[in-house]
């Protein structure tokens, strides 16, 4: 048996790959991410054993690569579908298909395919998972995935790579939108446990009085419709353990999780015996620690056996030299996964961005650029496709500016950007490069900055 691949180079790119029989009867099909293939309306058990045809409107063996392919025995390299599926939901893919021979004879097709989706699907992509090595354990993002210039996070990913060696719990304080989810998912994925699952749950989501079963598990009969169920201490064994919103949980539930992180043994509501567990737990919280503690609203032993490890992120407005950086990473990111291709921002839309203060911090920028995405009209992002709370922003005017009476908001920050830029240019003797790194902006930025205020 053999497979011809000798014109195929990249597998890399490609996410998911399909086996069929000479028949055209799905044999085998492994998908980059089940949740997003649902939400479009596929099932992975709706395939298996299935014609390749049967779970699309406009597939037939005709115009199907793999029929084709089966029919031919020739390989089709990056032929572009567009599939409608029995819902009605439309995804475009990137298909190779090449024909499985044993002695000439075609006895089935293999297809390796990526999929793109369309604005009406943006929202599935949440849930993709970019790195396929890493899909299995329930997680979508690395360290790769934090992009930034800031010195503060830089100083973190370091943070990060050295505490990924340990087993020391975690605890991660951070603003609502700053990506705590993301350094968790990157301590696991960067640790020895990659390979065992990394389970998360939002304490402040779940009602208080299901909290102590979701966690913990229960025995049938424990208590009336009690069902025997695994909590998620025993579903985490051998992985992470995340636990997002711990200051939601209340001190009955704070003693016991103590007790369970302590001696890494849990015991089901119900039950009569205790069970081990190897997990490592890193916790997250919204709200400053220490004033958590203080006001008694998490416990201080529990503080302390939370955060031997302690991770302060910085808000988006303390980072803002990273917005370029995560445009560009979210217009890759979107330009890979949808049918649709964006150059990049205009630079009224970059400077509207370093003005907007971002209190959803980066889940906010990245909604944004999703709003961009439903809107634009050309291949570039304009001040009209970005949500209109952003563009209508203006700033608090200074104590100063008030008292000299300036015409407007709008004038007061011009004059004030323009006479910065005016002086960070003549301390570096007009140099853009490090004008611009000085002033946390971009050389092309800088350059928009200088024609608007005509300072050339």
């Amino acid at each position: 048996m053999n497979i011809n691949l000798k014109d195929f180079q990249q597998l890399t790119d490609y996410d998911n790959v399909l086996v069929v029989d000479e028949k055209g009867i799905i044999i085998f099909n492994d998908l980059a991410d089940l949740n997003v293939l649902k939400e479009i309306g596929l099932r992975p058990e709706e395939f298996m054993g299935k014609h390749v045809t049967s779970s699309y409107k406009n597939l037939s063996d005709e115009n199907s690569t793999i029929m084709n392919v089966l029919k031919n025995g020739k390989a089709v390299c990056n032929v572009k579908q567009e599939l409608i599926m029995k819902n009605g939901n439309l995804f475009v893919t990137i298909n190779s298909t090449y024909p499985i021979k044993d002695n000439e004879k075609i006895i089935g097709a293999i297809e390796f395919s990526k999929h793109f989706y369309t604005k009406e699907n943006i929202q599935s992509l949440d849930k993709f998972a970019s790195h396929k090595v890493y899909r299995r354990n329930n997680t979508i993002y690395t360290i790769d995935n934090i992009i930034s210039v800031n010195p503060k996070m830089e100083a973190i990913k370091n943070k990060i790579k050295k505490i990924a060696m340990t087993n020391s719990t975690v605890l991660i304080n951070g603003k609502t939108g700053t990506g705590k989810e993301m350094i968790a998912q990157s301590i696991h994925n960067l640790s020895d446990r990659y390979g065992g699952p990394f389970i998360s749950l939002n304490c402040g989501a779940v009602p208080p009085n299901l909290l102590e079963s979701t966690l913990f598990g229960t025995v049938k009969g424990s208590f009336t419709g009690a069902i025997a169920m695994t909590g998620l201490f025993e579903q985490a064994e051998g992985g992470t353990l995340f636990l997002d919103e711990i200051n939601s949980l209340d001190f009955y539930l704070q003693v016991k999780l103590l007790k369970a992180i302590e001696e890494k043994v849990v015991r089901r509501i119900g039950g009569d015996k205790n069970i081990s567990v190897d997990i490592r737990v890193i916790s997250a919280t919204n709200e400053d620690p220490d004033v958590l503690v203080a006001e008694k609203r998490l416990r201080e032993d529990l503080f302390y056996r939370l955060g031997v490890v302690q991770i302060d992120l910085p808000t988006l407005a303390e980072r803002k030299e990273d917005i370029e950086k995560l445009l560009e990473y979210y217009i890759d990111f979107y330009n890979n996964n949808m049918n649709i291709y964006i150059e990049g921002c205009q630079p009224e839309v970059i400077e509207c961005f370093h003005r907007y203060p971002w209190p959803g911090n980066i889940r906010e920028l990245k909604n944004a650029v999703e709003t961009a995405y439903n809107n634009v009209s050309t291949n570039h992002i304009t001040i009209e496709d970005i949500p209109k709370r952003m563009r209508e922003y203006h700033e608090s005017p200074t104590s100063d500016q008030m008292d000299n009476k300036v015409e407007s908001l709008k004038e007061a920050v011009e004059q004030f950007e323009k006479e910065l830029i005016m002086k960070e240019l003549s301390s570096k003797n007009g140099k853009l490069t490090e004008t611009a790194k000085q002033l946390g902006l971009s050389k092309q930025l800088l350059k928009y900055k200088i024609e608007k205020y005509q300072l050339g």
